[in-house]
């Protein structure tokens, strides 16, 4: 099964006035529904767009997994277990929050920062707090998260190439950037795609393209 959801219709968040515009794929924060709550381990797919000196104030986490890829710009991370980062394009980013953890995001650069945030549920709560940074991943080196039972799949996409869906139980897409094609279905920017039982998908790019795949247990 297939199920679309188009970046129009994302819920809008974050506070504009403060330079921070967000772009939730599921429930989050004020906005709830009830029907739209997670898709497997995936809780929240969050767009965020931070003007320069704009950012999240120290705020806390728990049982939480979270990983970062940044669109554009430059992130400050600062968490509590005392690491502080610069995470740029092609940086992933993951901070297993367990059993509480505060940390710091911040657009400290000169230019805009954008950013998609992936919170994923882990298989068991609790624990010490992890963080780790993987600099330049390289094209289709899949990322993996053991503690959520998931693996991210990177896909920089030239016009026309075609890159295999992985065949899983679940399979949750979103357009970083372009336009792609899953079978008929036209994709841009900011749209995701909710599949389950994926098995022989194939995803094809219009123009160059950079697409995020969580394979899913």
């Amino acid at each position: 099964m297939t199920d679309v959801r188009r970046s129009a219709d994302r819920y809008r968040g974050g506070d504009p006035a403060s330079g921070i515009e967000s772009l939730h794929a599921f429930s989050f924060g004020r906005f709830y529904d009830p029907d739209n709550l997670r898709f497997g381990a995936v809780l929240a797919c969050n767009e965020e767009r931070l003007a320069p000196g704009a950012g999240f104030d120290e705020h806390p986490h728990s049982h939480t997994e979270i990983v970062t890829w940044v669109v554009e710009g430059e992130l400050t991370h600062r968490d509590s277990q005392g690491h502080a980062t610069l995470v740029r394009p092609g940086d992933v980013q993951r901070l297993s929050s367990a059993g509480g953890v505060r940390h710091v995001e911040r657009n400290d650069g000169d230019l805009p920062l954008v950013f998609v945030q992936m919170w994923l549920a882990p298989l068991s709560p609790g624990g010490d707090p992890s963080y780790e940074i993987v600099h330049g991943i390289a094209d289709s080196t899949p990322y993996a998260l053991p503690q959520a039972g998931a693996m991210l799949h990177v896909r920089r996409l030239t016009p026309g190439e075609r890159t295999a869906v992985p065949d899983a139980a679940a399979v949750y897409i979103h357009v970083v950037r372009g336009e792609v094609r899953l079978g008929e279905t036209e994709l841009g920017p900011g749209d995701s795609v909710r599949i389950t039982d994926a098995d022989g998908l194939v995803l094809a790019a219009a123009g160059t393209a950079e697409v995020l795949l969580w394979e899913l247990g």
